[in-house]
């Protein structure tokens, strides 16, 4: 099958996990270590992004293993069925040791979250809220408007997701134009049943405490049913908003 063709989420999970990983170069403008990889399994070649434990920089308010976060977003994206962020593992025999390795999504790289939002058809807000909610939960301290790609497949994808699920309030996102709306009522029953049956796959890729936090968070997005607004007890933007 060409390189590149989009795979059924369960094929790109299989070629992730099981092929052959070959570096093609090094991602620009990633504070951490990023490449492009080919994964080559059973005939598939597939575009991946690699981010190696030992690329991370130390940070003083998240633990190292950012890597970890990167596959537990995507467990908790498929735990709900919302399909935003691109299939990612964690492989320990990638070429500088252990790290994520995320399908890579082609985008229109021209297209952010400003530039969706501004769409005179509002044809992707829907979308966008679905993305906001997910941060919510997922406690997402970087959500930056180029984190958002609007994909060739016509859907919008979440990306770049390692500064998430501290057990601490840290939310950082320019998603704040939604604030004061009532969140969908189809993602509210997804986060209600999420809180009931946090995914056991997490327990390998968080703290005890961080689990537990996720079916917390889920709750009280539920409970409070609507976008909130810009908090006043830490610093509500990311930097660079782009």
């Amino acid at each position: 099958m060409p390189e590149g063709e989009r795979q059924p989420p369960a094929r790109a999970l299989t070629v992730l996990a099981e092929g052959d990983v070959e570096l093609q170069g090094r991602m620009p403008w990633s504070s951490n270590q990023t490449f492009l990889v080919t994964v080559t399994h059973d005939g598939v070649a597939l575009p991946a992004v690699y981010k190696p434990h030992r690329g991370e920089r130390p940070l003083w308010d998240f633990p190292e293993g950012l890597y970890l976060r990167e596959a537990a977003a995507w467990v908790l994206s498929d735990a709900l069925g919302w399909g935003v962020v691109p299939e990612t593992i964690v492989r320990s025999d990638a070429p500088f040791g252990p790290g994520s390795l995320q399908r890579f999504v082609p985008a229109d790289f021209e297209q952010h979250y400003f530039t969706l939002l501004e769409d005179d058809h509002q044809r992707w807000r829907d979308a966008l809220r679905t993305i906001a909610t997910f941060d919510l939960v997922a406690n997402n301290a970087d959500r930056k408007s180029g984190h958002c790609l609007l994909g060739e497949d016509g859907r919008i994808w979440g990306i770049d997701n390692g500064l998430c699920f501290h057990a601490e309030p840290k939310l950082r996102t320019v998603m704040w134009d939604f604030g004061g709306e009532p969140i969908p009522e189809p993602l509210l029953a997804d986060l209600e049943q999420l809180a009931g049956a946090v995914p056991d796959a997490l327990c390998g890729l968080l703290s005890e405490r961080e689990v537990a936090m996720v079916g917390r968070r889920a709750l009280a997005v539920v409970h409070d049913g609507v976008f909130p607004d810009p908090p006043d007890s830490h610093r509500a933007y990311p930097w660079p908003l782009v």
